[in-house]
């Protein structure tokens, strides 16, 4: 690492203007980043990771956004007094960002080969050909499979992985000094997200470049970062090197964000939330014993199953020619039981057919063969009118929860919206009443009955999803990757939340999700699938201390583990 400093950020404050008034979202950031050195910016949704990067590149939303006081200096000159046509000269030449969701910051309509040739035309003097090489070269950089596939690929032909790929060659195309990477790895898989990082890793290594690494989750900077800074709502709570901030952080917020996510060696009872750290209430940590999880298994498993899944296929077919077809195993002859108030976890990679098979169990999706059996039912064989009744007992949590409710609804009326459907508690005055207790319950409150979703953090709508979910009072419900978008410190409230839900309604979980941390801690029973198949079953500390397949031990190996 180079001592001499790259950018400089000085007692930066910036404002938005929200009906004539001054709302000060940034308040005095100072931090500096030296040639060769990677700072990750750490902090939960709303702390100003954000804001200070846009700052930095110039991008702040014209007539909203204004820095009030403070500079920003790159290379010893000021960036806040560059005019539009000098930041383009730098923006994505010197100084190039890597967005948060490569799916919406790709144009779906152009190709991705075009997409990363024009940053390349912008700022060099190449010839036609001469770009396409350097793009191709650029592809095998960054490790994508097949870069001349990938150059003629449009964005919804690849993968997760590999649009983040082409993100991260966009970036790189000019050889930039400062890259900038906001929540690069959020909502991937965690042995994508680990190959991401050793990608980024060499990368910079390679080009002697600065990189400004965002994210919300402090064990993943840790695997990164040189230096840590250490945001909350829009100040600077802690600064130092990755070694000082891990082995001894001195603020209560810095310790919450450490312990926030579920540890892997002990298993709490509740999870610790930001608000028990600074409200000094961390201290009295209740531990699920061996015997305690031993003693209630024995009850659980001596029932009945709730549900039962047998030898299920599901497959889907295209078009390879005029007379083939290829075809696709999804579920690949996958057998499983599942017991009332159990919680069985389904981890893997995207792609394993996780989410198929718990479409497969909602009737979302017809399953190809097998028999789904539940309360002792095949469930593969019901009517229309049957599979609607059969909605009120199987129930699913989405993990987007912005994408499943009407924007044009208020969080009042989608909640009651299935209690309509299902013709419960008898008039919309009683339904009222009853969405009122379940706001409470997710701890939400009555008011929020009339504000819309846009209205709402991430992690408050989730709740309203929970709310929505349970309204019916449902026997089995499936959470599809429905904390993986969220920070760490909401991941655990829906957590805590989730399990409280369980212990007093009696649910049944089939919990999906690519994080096998998280799995682990919510699941009695663990389902590792991989390319349609159950590669590995068992109790869930039992598979996470003894792995028995090459697999599940790669997807071990790729959690971030912290200092």
């Amino acid at each position: 690492m180079d001592n001499t400093t790259l950018l400089s950020v000085q007692n930066l404050c910036i404002s938005f203007l929200s009906e004539g008034k001054e709302n000060q979202v940034l308040k005095d950031i100072s931090f500096d980043i030296h040639k060769n050195e990677i700072l990750g910016v750490v902090g939960e949704s709303g702390s100003g990771k954000s804001v200070t990067s846009l700052a930095i590149l110039g991008l702040l939303p014209n007539k909203i956004a204004k820095i009030t006081t403070g500079n920003i200096m790159y290379n010893n000159f000021s960036l806040s007094e560059l005019d539009e046509k000098k930041y383009r000269s730098i923006r994505g030449n010197e100084i190039a960002m890597i967005f948060q969701e490569p799916m919406s910051s790709l144009n779906p309509s152009m190709k991705c080969g075009v997409q990363v040739s024009e940053i390349i035309f912008r700022h060099t003097t190449m010839s036609k050909p001469e770009v396409k090489k350097e793009v191709i070269s650029l592809f095998k950089k960054v490790k994508l499979p097949d870069p001349d596939r990938v150059y003629k690929s449009y964005p919804h032909q690849l993968s997760g992985g590999q649009k983040q790929r082409v993100m991260i060659a966009m970036a790189i195309a000019c050889k930039p000094k400062l890259l900038i990477a906001d929540e690069p790895t959020t909502a991937l898989d965690v042995t994508v997200q680990k190959e991401i990082i050793e990608l980024l890793k060499g990368l910079q290594k390679e080009y002697e470049m600065s990189i400004l690494f965002i994210s919300h989750d402090l064990s993943l900077v840790s695997e990164i970062a040189d230096q840590v800074l250490v945001m909350y709502q829009g100040k600077m709570v802690e600064y130092g090197s990755s070694k000082k901030i891990f082995n001894t952080p001195e603020k209560e917020y810095t310790k919450a964000l450490i312990n926030a996510r579920p540890p892997m060696h002990i298993r709490y009872k509740r999870l610790p939330i930001i608000a028990d750290f600074l409200e000094g209430k961390n201290q009295n940590k209740e531990i699920v014993t061996k015997q305690d999880r031993e003693q209630n298994h024995k009850i659980l498993y001596n029932t009945p199953p709730l549900l039962e899944v047998i030898n299920v296929k599901k497959s889907y077919f295209s078009k390879v020619g005029l007379f083939k077809k290829s075809e696709f195993k999804a579920i690949d002859d996958v057998s499983f039981k599942l017991y009332e108030g159990e919680t069985l976890g389904l981890v893997g990679e995207s792609g394993c057919g996780k989410s198929t098979l718990g479409n497969c169990i909602l009737q979302l999706d017809k399953a190809n063969s097998g028999e789904i059996i539940y309360k002792g039912q095949n469930i593969t064989q019901l009517s229309s009118s049957e599979i609607r009744n059969l909605r009120k007992e199987i129930q699913l949590i989405f993990q987007d929860p912005f994408a499943s409710l009407n924007p044009r609804l208020t969080i009042g009326k989608a909640i009651m919206e299935p209690m309509q459907a299902h013709k419960l508690y008898g008039n919309d005055k009683q339904r009222k009443q009853k969405v009122i207790e379940l706001l409470e319950r997710v701890s939400l409150s009555p008011e929020h009955f009339n504000r819309y979703p846009h209205e709402f953090s991430g992690g408050q709508r989730q709740r309203v999803g929970i709310a929505r979910t349970i309204a019916i009072q449902p026997k089995l419900i499936i959470c599809d990757e429905s904390v993986s978008a969220l920070d760490i410190s909401v991941q655990a409230q829906v957590l805590n939340l989730l399990n409280e839900l369980k212990d007093n309604f009696g649910f049944t979980y089939i919990f999906i999700s690519h994080d096998l941390a998280v799995v682990k801690y919510m699941s009695d029973q663990l389902l590792v699938m991989n390319k349609g198949k159950i590669e590995e079953h068992g109790d869930a500390d039992k598979i996470y201390e003894n792995p028995e397949k090459e697999y599940t031990k790669k997807l071990i190996a790729a959690i971030p583990k912290g200092n």
